[in-house]
């Protein structure tokens, strides 16, 4: 069984322009670093397709992806928020992204693969149900989720989301689903300012301290994450893999390693294994020191590919 790595060129010509730290050249740094390590060959490559607008609909209001079609220009860029732009291939690359996360669902509940990391851009997990924020047009994650859930017949899924900035679009969408279980840690206060004093039974919320070091984030993952997965017991595992709590990320103040997204990712494989029949779905969030990114994800697709 091998790790499936989802991507598209459409995912590269989504450019919110000059300086942006969202930019282009960070799948290109994973790509590069993926063949540097000697990992690139061992992934089974595929394709991103475009999401079916009833993918959409499953976490994002009508209103929001007409809106979202209806803003796309023909030149030029186009603001949906203050940081989250459009450009002509803005539409097609966040339609692949979401498009892309449903692939990896069908191959590996198919069984084609063991799991699979979804390298696409726009990145998701602060698309709310109706607002693009964050660098964020569609919520992949959660399409992604959804449509185990929908089509799969899934009851219990989770989502384990380390990027450095809480997920608040995913915590929207799922607020209400005990299907669905969300460990998001995050730097806090910190964008998007939210998380502290939310959650419920199924949204399990870990604010940390700017400078939290590998070794207290491994402390909080092993105390409050691994036991709320064991206890849940998902049927299929998701990822919001944000490599942006790298201590080389200028973008945050936290102080992981290579060292530490290895030892996430193993500890959730180790989950995925005992609960869910190895079946995982990992998809590309934020991170952008691009030497930092290019590492910590080919850290994080070593351990997916148990090389």
């Amino acid at each position: 069984m091998h790790t499936a790595y989802v991507t598209h060129p459409a995912c590269l010509r989504h450019d919110m322009g000059h300086g942006h730290p969202e930019s282009p050249a960070r799948l290109r740094a994973i790509d590069d670093r993926l063949h540097a390590a000697h990992l690139y060959d061992y992934l089974i490559h595929l394709e991103a397709p475009l999401a079916h607008r009833a993918h959409l609909l499953r976490v994002h209001d009508a209103a929001y992806v007409d809106a979202i079609e209806a803003a796309a220009p023909f030149e030029g860029v186009r603001e949906l928020d203050h940081d989250t732009l459009m450009n002509p291939h803005t539409l097609e690359a966040a339609m692949r992204a979401a498009g892309g996360a449903v692939l990896a669902v069908e191959r590996v509940l198919r069984g084609d693969v063991a799991n699979a990391f979804v390298a696409c851009r726009p990145p998701g997990h602060h698309a709310t149900r109706n607002r693009a924020m964050g660098f964020c047009v569609f919520n992949n994650v959660a399409v992604a989720a959804a449509h185990a859930l929908a089509d799969h017949g899934l009851e219990r899924v989770a989502i384990v989301d380390f990027d450095v900035h809480h997920g608040n679009g995913t915590e929207e969408i799922f607020r209400d689903d005990p299907r669905v279980l969300l460990c998001s840690t995050f730097q806090h206060p910190f964008y998007p300012h939210s998380g502290a004093d939310s959650g419920n039974d199924h949204i399990v919320n870990l604010p940390l301290p700017a400078g939290t070091t590998g070794e207290r984030y491994r402390a909080t993952f092993e105390a409050e994450v691994l036991p709320r997965l064991e206890a849940f017991r998902p049927q299929m595992l998701f990822v919001s893999a944000g490599f942006d709590a790298h201590r080389e990320d200028d973008m945050a103040q936290f102080g992981l390693t290579e060292a530490d997204y290895t030892w996430i990712t193993q500890r959730l494989i180790d989950v995925a294994a005992r609960h869910a029949g190895g079946r995982m779905v990992s998809v590309l969030e934020g991170g952008y020191d691009l030497s930092a990114l290019g590492r910590s994800v080919a850290a994080h697709v070593r351990v997916l590919a148990g090389l």
